[in-house]
């Protein structure tokens, strides 16, 4: 059967973003390996724990382990091509789960396993690194909630030894699917290519995309968001110089989806670009030559994501797809396969609101009658109380919105995930309320739980810390906290308790 062309394969994108459906499941029928296939770049390595990055893949996309008695479980697919969630969550349900390895799709089958470790040892008894909670990274994809792979600190993923990976100055690409606002300056949040033993073995032994605030370079003032970078071992690259390259860095404030792209010739140059994985198409950083010492390149064949090539793990970071390819992608294959991203919706509303039913978009309205018009929102990590009406921002409006999600401690109670940061959740911490990713921890699980009950007030609902019984979630003075009624802490005054502790769940400000 003939292969349709690059320019056959965009008319088909462009007339099915046109086409999509108002309940956003993507109706491409291409998925970025066969555009990659198209454009005679073909996949070496495709990860992913959301959809099928092949139109017919029908295999597992992951598998996950479950702590209770260590039972595994390989997570597939539905009819549509995105992960069947719903599988995971009756394995979880009992337990708690850590995804274990992300299977490859592409015939060369590298899948990833947890890091062993390398030259800085993980945290795991044997030197290991650890596994991603399962069910840290909620989204909606494709009108479905599925699971991305949240990275914290001593996580990381990687395989040694690979069929097909460029080595020793071959050209590839790579891109993947990551949070804008899921990220810090530790290193490093790589998706690529590395060393197969471990260690740092010099210039040039590495071509991973990294995600990061990058602050290894003296003139570099990095801003709020990320930037998007490669690792090339030795130094992470802007441009050819060892210098800060002010494009790195992703403008206009936070996204919580982008894509992150790199391409390597392997002999001469490179090339590096972002996108809004939610919408528009891509925006280029850098094309151009190697820097100095890095021409030809010596990549060795092991492919990581979320540590460095000699397992540093000190990044945190969000992956929810990514692939390799054998050979330089040109920019129409770039190009074709962001408006692919696009058309999965990531972040997408599911359409349910105003209810405590997990999945739902909500608002959290406060009930004392100061304060009617105020709501609870996300304001640079710390959970405050304010004004909120149809004239704020839209970054307001992102911060005062949350999706319920089944409790991460007791699955008969909720979390709180911030609309606008993917995997962050509502905690309590020291009595005050603030917005964290989620580590995995028992924790940080139990601190991210509340149970809700009938207004204290009469009115909407009131919200107990699972890990303490007689507190609730209430505001004062423009601030929030978990609070009895009595006690040491101001919070804890009885004065307006009942009202402060009641909540209205309303429609979500930004759907």
């Amino acid at each position: 059967m003939a292969v349709a062309g690059p320019a056959v394969i965009a008319a088909l994108i462009v007339a099915s973003l046109i086409g999509a459906s108002a309940a956003h499941a993507e109706t491409i029928g291409q998925r970025p390996c066969d555009i990659y296939a198209a454009y005679d770049t073909p996949c070496v390595a495709a990860h992913s724990t959301v959809r099928s990055l092949y139109a017919k893949y029908d295999g597992a996309l992951y598998q996950v382990k479950r702590a209770s008695d260590n039972a595994i479980e390989n997570i597939g697919l539905l009819s549509d091509g995105y992960a069947n969630a719903t599988a995971q969550d009756a394995f979880c349900k009992s337990s708690t789960c850590i995804i274990t390895k992300i299977y490859d799709q592409s015939p060369h089958h590298n899948d990833l396993a947890i890091a062993s470790g390398g030259h800085y040892r993980g945290p795991g008894p044997d030197g290991s690194d650890f596994g991603a909670a399962a069910d840290a990274l909620p989204v909606t994809a494709g009108g479905h909630e599925v699971y991305g792979v949240s990275i914290s600190a001593g996580m990381g993923y990687r395989n040694n030894q690979t069929s097909g990976v460029a080595v020793k100055g071959k050209p590839e690409g790579m891109y993947m699917v990551a949070s804008g606002t899921h990220f810090n300056s530790g290193c490093c949040f790589d998706y690529g290519n590395a060393e197969t033993s471990g260690n740092d073995t010099g210039a040039g032994h590495m071509d991973a995309v990294n995600l990061s605030r990058d602050l290894e370079w003296p003139n570099c003032h990095p801003g709020p968001g990320p930037g998007v970078h490669a690792d090339l071992e030795n130094g992470i690259f802007h441009w050819d110089k060892r210098s800060c390259n002010p494009a790195a860095e992703i403008s206009g404030g936070p996204r919580p989806f982008i894509s992150a792209w790199l391409k390597n010739n392997g002999e001469t140059r490179f090339a590096l670009k972002w996108g809004d994985a939610q919408s528009g198409g891509l925006n280029t950083i850098y094309a151009g030559v190697l820097p100095s010492g890095y021409a030809p390149m010596h990549q060795e064949g092991a492919i990581i994501l979320g540590i460095g090539g000699d397992n540093s793990h000190a990044s945190i970071g969000s992956f929810f797809e990514g692939a390799m390819t054998a050979g330089f992608p040109g920019d129409g294959a770039d190009n074709a396969i962001q408006a692919n991203i696009v058309a999965v919706h990531y972040g997408a509303p599911t359409g349910v609101s105003e209810t405590l039913a997990p999945g739902a978009e909500i608002s959290l309205q406060a009930t004392t009658p100061c304060c009617t018009g105020d709501y609870v929102r996300n304001q640079n990590g710390t959970a405050v109380i304010a004004p909120i009406t149809s004239t704020s921002t839209g970054q307001d409006k992102s911060d005062s919105t949350w999706i319920v999600r089944r409790g991460l401690a007791d699955a008969s109670c909720i979390s709180f995930e911030s609309k606008n940061n993917p995997g962050d959740f509502l905690r309590h911490q020291y009595n005050a309320l603030r917005i964290q990713s989620f580590d995995g921890t028992d924790l940080n699980r139990s601190d991210a739980t509340f149970c809700p009950q009938p207004g204290k007030d009469g009115k909407g609902h009131s919200f107990r810390a699972l890990r303490y019984p007689t507190k609730f979630i209430r505001h004062y003075y423009g601030k929030v906290y978990i609070a009895s009624n009595s006690g040491t802490n101001p919070w804890d005054t009885t004065a307006l308790w009942a009202s402060d502790t009641s909540f209205i769940v309303g429609a979500p400000w930004s759907p």
